[in-house]
């Protein structure tokens, strides 16, 4: 989700490509904000990695709470 410059209003919402939560300014990582792949995390990033790579179901523990890091 992306705020105007005043946050009053929103101007897009920008989602995770592999799960869809909503990203807020402070989450979207700085080096892919424009293009390519945004990831909510490395579990998400990982995954969709795996997905490409060809692998029909992807096994990854889940991440433990606190461990979780912005891709």
């Amino acid at each position: 989700m992306r705020f105007s410059d005043n946050g009053y209003y929103i101007e897009r919402y920008i989602k995770c490509d592999n799960c869809g939560v909503l990203l807020y300014d402070q989450d979207m990582p700085s080096d892919n904000a424009e293009g390519g792949d945004l990831f909510c995390s490395d579990w998400c990033k990982e995954w969709a990695a795996l997905r490409a790579a060809g692998v029909d179901e992807p096994k990854l523990p889940l991440p433990k709470k606190g461990d979780q890091k912005t891709a």
